[in-house]
């Protein structure tokens, strides 16, 4: 009989077997003074699950049998069962040395150390502690819990809100050997079965749940029959009830600790101010989880912001002179600036697609799979699209609309450049920004605290945009963290100038107040320019505005260097916008102040800087993809990506889970000559040495030969 005998604890209950595939059991129990020692089960009988079909939305099949499937990674002795439950629970008993977290991650992934505070955070999952982890994208978040997962006894469970991604993210794991699966409304129950049956089987180290699932008893239940290593929550600020991405059924899952009190969980966000922080800890019930805090810094990133006039000109020569063939995303406020954004950059040559909830769910599927899998590919979208996206190689991520809160501005931002190459983060706000956002923020549901929330949120957001000073010390200090000016900026390469302006703010604010205490009339911005300017349009003339005492006291400034004298002083706090829902201008309460000549106001310089900055970083433009390298090993690098690309077409999935470009740029410097060496480059573990290791070699070895 072809079997195989798996030892077992003294006492130990154990049931027939019943995943799909599981060799069926024969022979005899073994027993020695009553006790189960063994059991024989016969590989050749397959268990056919068309017998015997699983429950249709029910509670899953409940498999109690321990098998360790082929060639699994050697675990610690550290799963647990829930608490309440009284399922079969087997103790496998431990016939090798456990694998470290640093051999895991040489082995699995191919990489010789951990960064930053990764190394700590895994030790203290694997340890059995709650974690709660603030690091930014791209520094390594899904390792700190892929590894305690891998060494770990048991399945982790990964709780994700993102159900579109979770075949990509299952894929990504798969092509490096990890046994990976995942639980969601797009299955059908026969694959709902089979992934139900590997869990309880012992056979997946990760499985992805979306939370509303898990909100769900019966899944619970199902999970509570199997041994979980541990609960990773992922983008832990969707449990923020006043962040932008809020989900409620996250606020459920402080309940895990109650029903799996021995099982780790770890917390990870890329967004989260020290509020939202506490917020998290609290929601989550994670008191007394040890807490990590990575510098929020992007080093890679280049952060530009200038002022917006014809908008999409300037977004197209932001992309033709900078990033013409390469991968980006750009968001704007409304799904219709979505559509004729995205239509305007195709009509230019681009290949950029609309992205926004108001289309076809298939369609917005189809989207993603495509920016995923195919280079140069541009994303037009509202915030619907971005969160959890793992594509390394996003270049720039662009905004034509200004952004509700720096938190937001951050997340979107940083998903440019996650293999750590030159990218930009760039941003066009103009002051019809500021109107319709104050606006939005007058009109929004909820009471007076949420609207002054929300109001602190576009003030810090202002602010980040008209700092004379380091953009990224303000972006870090919003976060709580200190930095020095990086260098790698727009106000750090071309420090703006700035300029007393109280005396335009005083000439502003009196016509203003007159307006107002004289006539009981408000107007917008456009109106009290020409007041200001001295214009004699029909307008003006109508209103008899010309017979205003402050009416021509402007002509020295432009017209665009007024409107940048409002949208400072709407940013300083100094201008608000009425909540009449005309977008009206009133003074506040610190206006008195300039007006008394007791409240001097700087301003930052208008200049007429967006075309020539976009020429002047385009003149040195190279593609961030091959910046550093030879030009010799830049046309093995465009070898390699060519051959990446027909690879990642044959199997289906997106370029990066083959190799990111980062990994692909050290092969073509390197050039390995043998596997071994080519199993010493970074991003290069056992998987994928043994499935792509000759091809490397054979696309090395024919550009030595031409």
């Amino acid at each position: 009989m072809n079997g195989r005998t798996r030892e077992f604890a003294p006492g130990a209950v154990v049931a027939p077997p019943r995943s799909a595939g599981t060799p069926a059991l024969a022979g005899a129990w073994s027993e020695d003074d009553g006790k189960l020692r063994s059991v024989t089960w016969n590989a050749e009988i397959p268990w056919d699950p068309q017998a015997e079909p699983p429950p249709f939305d029910e509670e899953p099949p409940y498999d109690p049998y321990y098998d360790e499937g082929p060639a699994p990674s050697p675990r610690q002795a550290q799963g647990t069962q829930a608490q309440g439950t009284d399922a079969p629970f087997v103790e496998p008993v431990e016939t090798v040395h456990p694998e470290t977290a640093v051999e895991a991650l040489q082995r699995v992934f191919g990489y010789e150390t951990f960064r930053g505070d990764q190394a700590a955070i895994i030790q203290n999952v694997i340890d059995g502690g709650d974690t709660v982890v603030l690091m930014p994208t791209g520094g390594g978040k899904s390792l700190c819990y892929q590894i305690p997962s891998l060494v770990r006894r048991g399945t982790g469970i990964v709780i994700s809100p993102l159900i579109a991604l979770m075949q990509d993210q299952v894929d990504a794991l798969t092509a490096v050997g990890v046994r990976a699966a995942f639980l969601n409304s797009t299955q059908d129950a026969a694959e709902r079965a089979r992934v139900e049956n590997a869990y309880l089987g012992g056979q997946l180290d990760l499985l992805y749940v979306a939370p509303e699932r898990l909100s769900n008893e019966a899944t619970k239940r199902f999970l509570a029959r199997g041994e979980i290593a541990l609960f990773a929550i992922d983008e832990a600020h969707c449990v923020s009830q006043w962040g932008h991405d809020f989900r409620p059924d996250y606020l459920a899952l402080s309940e895990l600790a109650e029903r799996w009190p021995d099982v780790p969980r770890i917390a990870l966000t890329a967004t989260a101010t020290e509020a939202t922080h506490a917020e998290i800890t609290e929601r989550l019930g994670m008191q007394q989880a040890k807490h990590f805090v990575a510098s929020f810094d992007r080093p890679n990133i280049r952060y530009r912001i200038e002022n917006k006039g014809e908008v999409r000109k300037q977004l197209l020569s932001l992309i033709k002179g900078e990033h013409p063939t390469d991968s980006g995303i750009v968001y704007a406020l409304s799904r219709n600036t979505v559509e004729k954004t995205a239509q305007f950059l195709a009509d230019n040559g681009l290949k950029a697609l609309p992205y926004h909830a108001g289309l076809d769910s298939r369609l917005r599927a189809a989207t993603q799979s495509r920016f995923l899998r195919e280079d140069g590919i541009i994303i037009v979208a509202t915030i619907a699209f971005g969160m959890g996206i793992d594509k390394p190689d996003v270049r720039f991520v662009a905004h034509v609309d200004l952004p509700k809160s720096v938190e937001g501005y951050y997340q979107e931002t940083g998903r440019a450049g996650r293999d750590g190459l030159p990218s930009t983060a760039w941003l066009a706000y103009g002051l019809q920004d500021v109107v319709q956002q104050r606006r939005m923020i007058d009109e929004s549901p909820g009471d007076l605290a949420h609207r002054r929330r929300l109001s602190a949120h576009l003030d810090a957001m202002l602010a980040l945009c008209e700092t004379v000073h380091c953009r990224r010390v303000n972006l870090l200090g919003y976060f709580g963290q200190e930095s020095t000016p990086c260098g790698n900026c727009d106000t750090c390469l071309e420090p703006p100038e700035s300029w007393d302006g109280t005396v335009a703010a005083q000439k502003l604010l009196s016509t203003v107040v007159r307006l107002q205490r004289e006539r009981n009339q408000r107007f917008g911005a456009g109106q009290l320019i020409d007041i200001l300017r001295g214009k004699v349009t029909d307008r003006v003339t109508q209103l008899n505005h010309q017979s205003l005492s402050t009416w021509g006291i402007g002509q020295d400034l432009s017209d665009q260097q007024w409107r940048g004298v409002v949208r400072q002083l709407l940013a300083q706090g100094l201008l608000a916008v009425n909540d009449d829902g005309y977008g009206t201008l009133v003074i506040t309460e610190a206006s008195g102040e300039v007006l008394a000549g007791r409240h001097p106001v700087s301003m930052r310089r208008e200049a007429e800087r967006a075309a020539r900055s976009v020429r002047s970083s385009g003149s040195s433009k190279s593609k961030a993809a091959t910046a550093e390298l030879a030009p010799a090993d830049q046309e093995l690098f465009e070898k390699l990506r060519a051959w990446r690309a027909g690879e990642a077409r044959e199997q289906g999935v997106p370029a990066y889970i083959v190799f990111g470009d980062a990994t692909l740029r050290a092969i073509a410097a390197e050039r390995p000559s043998s596997l071994d060496q080519a199993g010493g480059i970074s991003g290069i573990g056992e998987a994928k040495l043994q499935k792509y290791g000759e091809a490397i070699l054979e696309v090395v070895a024919s550009d030595a030969i031409s």
